[in-house]
């Protein structure tokens, strides 16, 4: 049987598609990258907000029209699946099978299931944690990967519909962790990703202490990794430990993800957030000073319920004053299920996306600002494939993490292979990407 896999929305998302794929691959089922050959289609759903969720539903429809031919199975898991598990069978009944964010590891027994013409339903307690499976199909195509060190959220940010599917925050085992880590480097993986609804928790439930350190610590002894990059860094729990790990382990990237949100005091607590702005200043800054070259991405939302002209210009000038290295900017999204949905003041979308507009103009500012000073200068860049319609070949600095930031296009007169570590000489700067010579011949 040929199976399909479709995976929507986040990287913690393609982590689970990825372990499915593993136990197909494991009970000898083909995996098929098209349409027209699949037997069966899994499409791993989305439903953080309103745009994913309609981007799953729109796929759910289209994969169903392939039933007219080859295709016998459509299965429903993920988010979307989980938010919506009594309505998915009524409102689509193409859909053979619904599987829960916590029940993906049993996707062998459901297709089991349904080559005896069942339709099958499985959901487990939203705090279970799904099995781990060492032998995951990596799919990024180049030599990063992603490891999801743990589900689930303990937040309750008052915007986020996560903990409500996916549960209360779980860490993965450590051990299991280091097997996943040591199999993906036996396939080539260089480049650790390492994600969670929050990674700064890891370890508090299963050792009764934030144990982030220990696990990058005993990551890096795997012989092939690279560089370990952390994401989904919340900035309140931070602590000087982890402050010391950027600067004392070497092959972790001197770049942390850390989503705010908001800077205002105001909105933080209307959002729910475990912080406020001194607070978020202070860790900046005591990174900054810890860590000179540490790049920092973050994550704001424009339009929450009762935010004003005059806060989003307090955001405008904290954003000009910090000067983040990387920064994403999301419009809110009205959730059923949240408390926010039901927050008076509601502001009106165009002027969401106005405030977004503005925001991201600023930071292309600043972005451009950054990236011209690096113009001269050297900078480590792994190879990720060529584009032979510039004559360049495409890469990434510790600055960038994979498919949110920026590219650096390199010139070259001889063959790279991907997955090759390169110093490059800037010599153009974009808001976003880096153009560069070679000075060097690669390290591997």
């Amino acid at each position: 049987m040929n199976i399909l896999m479709v995976s929507l929305g986040c990287d913690k998302n393609l982590c689970d598609s990825e372990t499915m794929l593993g136990l197909l691959q494991e009970a000898n089922y083909s995996i098929t990258n098209d349409e027209e050959q699949a037997d069966a289609v899994i499409i791993n759903t989305c439903s953080f907000i309103q745009d994913a969720m309609e981007e799953s539903i729109q796929t759910i429809l289209e994969m169903a029209q392939l039933k007219s031919g080859r295709l016998k199975y459509l299965i429903v898991t993920g988010c979307l699946a989980e938010r919506y598990k009594e309505k998915i069978f009524e409102e689509i009944p193409e859909v053979d099978a619904c599987i829960g964010t916590t029940s993906f590891d049993k996707i062998v027994s459901v297709l089991e299931a349904l080559s005896n013409n069942e339709r099958v339903c499985v959901y487990d307690s939203i705090d279970r944690l799904a099995t781990s499976f060492e032998k995951k199909v990596i799919t990024s195509g180049t030599f990063m990967g992603y490891l999801k060190i743990a589900e689930g959220c303990n937040k309750y940010c008052t915007y986020c519909i996560i903990p409500h599917i996916r549960g209360r925050f779980r860490s993965v085992p450590m051990e299991n962790l280091i097997a996943q880590a040591g199999y993906m480097a036996f396939m080539g993986i260089t480049e650790l990703v390492l994600v969670a609804q929050e990674t700064t928790g890891y370890g508090i439930d299963l050792y009764g202490e934030k144990a982030l350190p220990k696990l990058v610590h005993e990551l890096a002894k795997i012989d092939g990794i690279r560089m370990i990059r952390l994401l989904y860094c919340y900035p309140e729990e931070i602590t000087d430990e982890m402050i010391q790990m950027f600067a004392c382990e070497p092959k972790l990237a001197h770049y942390i993800d850390m989503p705010l949100q908001h800077c205002e005091d105001e909105i933080l607590k209307c959002m729910g957030r475990r912080t406020d702005k001194a607070s978020i200043l202070d860790i900046i800054a005591r990174l900054r000073k810890a860590v000179p070259d540490i790049a920092i991405r973050t994550t704001f939302i424009t339009g929450f319920p009762g935010e004003t002209e005059e806060q989003h210009k307090k955001v405008l000038e904290f954003i000009d004053e910090v000067e983040f290295d990387r920064l994403g900017v999301f419009t809110y999204s009205r959730e059923d299920g949240t408390p926010a949905a039901q927050y008076p003041n509601q502001v009106e979308e165009a002027t969401a996306k106005r405030w977004q507009q503005e925001i991201m103009e600023l930071q292309q500012e600043i972005s451009l600002d950054k990236n011209i000073a690096l113009i001269g200068t050297v900078i480590q860049v792994v190879i990720e494939g060529y584009d032979p319609s510039e004559d360049v070949y495409v890469g990434r600095s510790y600055k960038d993490a994979p498919n949110v930031d920026g590219l650096v296009f390199v010139h070259c007169d001889y063959e790279l292979m991907s997955g090759c570590y390169v110093d490059v000489k800037i010599t153009e700067a974009g808001p976003y990407d880096l153009i560069g010579v070679i000075v060097d011949e690669f390290t591997e």
